[in-house]
This record gives C-alpha cells, structure tokens and sequence, in this order.
C-alpha cells in the first residue's frame, strides 16, 4: 500500500497525503487534483477503490496492430500528443505477435474505466472478422472512433484517407509513364480499404474479370508481398501499385530476385509515405496518407462525444497526395 501511494504521488506530481485523500473520498481536494491522482492510478495500473469506479478516468487507449510499420509510431505521435493537448492521458495499446490481442487489450480499457478508444488497423477493417469485443463498446456506449474505414454495421465514427482518389493518382502516374500492364499487391480479401482500392482500380482502368489475374493479396508483410509481386512480375506487369509502403518494399525485393530493376524495368507505387521512403534504394514514389490531419481529426471526434455533443456517423474522407520519387520511370521501350 505505501508503495502504492508513492508510485501514484510521484506520477500525479503530489504528496502521499493528498493521494490518501481522493482514495478515501475526503474533502479538501481540488477537482483537477482529484482527476490527476485518479489518472496516475489508471496509468499505473492500479485498481480503484470500488466506490469510484464508477467514474470515466480522463484515460484514452490507442489500440494499434503494431509498430513496425513505420505509419503507426506517426500516427501514435500526432495521437498522443493532441490528446494530452486536450487534456487526457493516452495509454498506447500495441499488439506483437502472440501477444495481447486487440480483444484483451479492451477488456483492460474497460477494466481501467477509460473515456474512449481510438482504433488504428484493427480488426474492424477484416469484414470476416470477429467483431464482438466492439460491440461490447457499443453496449457500455464508449466513445469510440475507427481510422482507415471499417465494416459499416459497426456504427462508429470514421476518419478514413480516400482509398479511391489514391488510386486514380497512382494509376495516372503509371499511365503516364506508358505503362499498360498495371498490377496491384493488396491485403487480405476481407480488407476493406483494399477492397475500396479494388473498387478504385476497376473504375479507372475498367478492368473486366480478364484483369483480375493483375491483382494479388499478401499479409502486410514484405514477405508476403515477395510472393505476390513475383507472381505478377511473371506475368508481365510492368506499374505494380501496393497498398502500404511495406507492401511496395516487398515488391522491389521481388523484382531484383527476378533479375528485374526497379525502375527500369518495373516501376512501383507505395501507400503511406512512412518514415525513411526517401532513404530506400530507390527511394519510394508513394501515396501520403496525410496522418497530421487524421490523427487531429480522430482525437476532436472522440473528444465530441466524451464531452456529450453527439456522434457524427458520417465517414470523413481525407485527400491523400501522391509524392513521386525514383521507384517509378517510364515504361520499358518507351
């Protein structure tokens, strides 16, 4: 318990006496100290004094799928950072491999009494996956906000970057470098934003079921997208569009084991603009997801809803721009 009280103290910035206090449920204690010390105690893990879990800490949880990908940590950053601007404290929920899973990792939000939840990449974006542990959100009616769309029965606030509008500047730009064979590396079937860039690809380029056989689905990994380029290299796709830079750096690694330069040969298109794209060999012409604005826009959304005025249901879709580099050059012989 002293040890407690310590820990708790130190993080709140305040004396043992006064944690004693708000735990006990004394007078004497302002407002904004009494939420400071119950914030520490959340952050900490503690548990609460039963009499006040009933309360909301100002405690958000970020629930990400990992942090390898370099397009999480931004987005962590422009996150936590607007939220502590707002007044609440993140608490960064990062999923590894046979780790804690994104149900488990609500399951200890709730436990913590948090104000909301913002989900990035979870599995709300795989229309075959399982969905309870949202709506056991939805049931406890926590505020909650999705980035990068969703499955629609879900109900949540989106904040998505328009998957279409990518499209059509990647394709222009192959199109205009005179490559006829484009291909596509997308995730898995059940995910959504790629199937809106499926949709996308289709209307440009009128694809009919003939070009099917240009599109291949990887995990978001560069080795699986090893996989999948090489099939389409060897079926003469000259433009491969790639739905994230990871993607598009599995892609090159392809092409190269086929004796294939890039972008000589193959020319390749990423999605994000994650950190470090201009350092790659070569550097990667990309679709900048602008994750500034999203993540400022997912916290105001959040924030609304904690703070009682309403829930916009509606999808906000926000204009990716294309950044080209030297993973992509004119088609070969022209």
């Amino acid at each position: 318990m002293t040890k407690r009280l310590t820990e708790v103290a130190k993080k709140a910035g305040v004396s043992e006496a006064t944690v004693s206090r708000v735990l006990n449920g004394r007078d004497g204690v302002s407002e904004s100290t009494r939420t400071a010390v119950l914030t520490a105690l959340d952050v900490l893990g503690y548990e609460r004094p039963t009499k006040l879990r009933g309360e909301r800490a100002r405690l958000v949880g970020l629930v990400l799928p990992e942090l390898q990908n370099p397009i999480f940590p931004a987005l962590a950053e422009v996150v936590t950072g607007t939220l502590a601007q707002r007044g609440y404290t993140p608490a960064l929920c990062a999923r590894t491999i046979g780790g804690v899973s994104e149900m488990d990792y609500v399951e200890m939000l709730l436990d913590h009494q948090v104000s909301g939840v913002i989900f990035a990449g979870g599995s709300y974006a795989l229309a075959d996956a399982r969905h309870d542990h949202y709506r056991r959100l939805t049931d406890r009616g926590l505020p909650v906000v999705l980035v990068n769309a969703g499955v629609d029965e879900l109900g949540f606030p989106r904040v998505s970057t328009d998957d279409a509008v990518a499209v059509e500047q990647a394709y222009g730009h192959l199109r205009s470098l005179g490559h006829e064979r484009i291909g596509m590396v997308l995730g898995p079937e059940g995910h959504v934003p790629s199937r809106r860039k499926l949709d996308a690809m289709v209307q440009a380029a009128g694809w009919g079921d003939a070009e099917r056989e240009c599109v291949e689905r990887s995990s978001f990994s560069m080795e699986g997208a090893r996989v999948a380029a090489t099939k389409l290299v060897e079926r003469g796709v000259t433009g491969i569009i790639c739905a994230s830079d990871v993607l598009a750096l599995g892609t090159i690694r392809a092409a190269r084991r086929l004796g294939r330069a890039v972008p000589a040969d193959i020319s390749v298109v990423g999605f994000d603009d994650s950190a470090f794209m201009t350092c790659t060999d070569p550097p990667l012409t990309t679709v900048r997801q602008p994750i500034e604005t999203m993540g400022q826009a997912a916290v105001d959304l959040l924030v609304t809803q904690i703070e009682g005025a309403g829930v916009l249901q509606d999808e906000l879709l926000f204009e990716p721009e294309l950044v080209v580099r030297g993973s992509t050059a004119p088609a070969p012989g022209r």
